[in-house]
């Protein structure tokens, strides 16, 4: 039995909830501050940048996506999509396009994608959301130098499916350079028996047909020469590092192009707020993946 198995109830809630490991501040106190800070920083983008708004990848309501565009012109440049976290009920695009801030003045595009978060939405949907976004983002932008995805916390779980996608049902397959996992949860089985799942209210069965490592052998064959970095907080609870390291070395394990970085410092959340700041080492390390370092 693997270890989430045999928690209690409080255990594994505790476990899978993110705000109670920040040893910056409290509870509440943690998840305001990241709301705030990634205000912020979709407001500084917004202001520095052309952006295109509520861009619509599909016919759903919230079938939305934001383009943040460089300010350096070329013919070809890189763009990042990055997926929101929130545990799939929570934020939006709206609060996610503050990556922006040090890439476009180094010639990347960004995009910030909005899907049905719970209760409206369910995992199906969503994990089909993104994967249809990253699809009419190619068809619409053929300038595209180079392809790279970015999600935080559930957005990271979000960007595994895409990488695990079988695109043979799609009408293009991306190529898609590089990913960076943020803070991730890889196996959401565990999170069933929590109150995560109140407004998802996830059988078993869709649990582990929505878990990116049930789904190896297909990202092998769909993202085979993709480069992935999967990043954990120092402060993350101890069963989101146990997810991104099982998923790391489970990558590794097929022969995949991918690093672990055990991010000082940091907790679940300013590991990703500080993103916004072009001397943070992930940041650093996203240029040096898109060659722009």
């Amino acid at each position: 039995m693997l270890q989430w198995e045999i928690m209690d109830k409080d255990e594994l809630e505790r476990q899978y909830s993110p705000r109670q490991w920040s040893h910056r501040m409290s509870g509440d106190e943690v998840i305001n501050a990241h709301v705030t800070s990634l205000k912020a920083g979709t407001e500084t983008a917004c202001n520095i940048t052309q952006t295109l708004l509520d861009v619509p990848y599909g016919q759903g309501e919230d079938e939305k996506l934001d383009v943040y565009m460089p300010c350096i012109t070329s013919a070809e440049c890189p763009l990042l999509i990055y997926f929101h976290g929130g545990y799939w009920q929570f934020l939006s695009k709206a609060e996610s396009g503050f990556m922006a801030v040090p890439l476009v003045s180094r010639g990347v595009a960004v995009v910030a994608v909005d899907y049905s978060i719970a209760p409206k939405g369910n995992m199906d949907l969503m994990v089909s959301q993104v994967r249809k976004s990253v699809v009419s983002i190619i068809q619409q932008y053929s300038h595209i130098s180079g392809l790279y995805l970015c999600g935080h916390s559930a957005g990271a779980h979000l960007v595994a499916m895409v990488l695990s996608t079988d695109w043979s049902q799609y009408s293009i397959t991306p190529q898609i350079k590089g990913a960076f996992l943020v803070s991730g949860i890889y196996d959401i089985v565990p999170i069933i028996s929590t109150s995560v799942n109140e407004p998802l209210k996830m059988t078993k069965e869709i649990a582990l047909h929505n878990s990116p490592i049930q789904l190896l052998q297909q990202l092998k064959v769909s993202s085979a020469t993709s480069e992935i970095v999967v990043a954990v907080a120092q402060n993350d609870s101890p069963e989101f590092r146990r997810q991104s390291e099982d998923y790391f070395n489970a990558l590794k394990s097929l022969g995949m192009k991918v690093t672990f970085e055990d991010v000082p410092n940091t907790d679940h959340f300013n590991i990703m707020e500080n993103f916004v700041d072009s001397d943070y080492y992930l940041t650093q390390l996203l240029l040096k993946m898109m060659g722009k370092d």
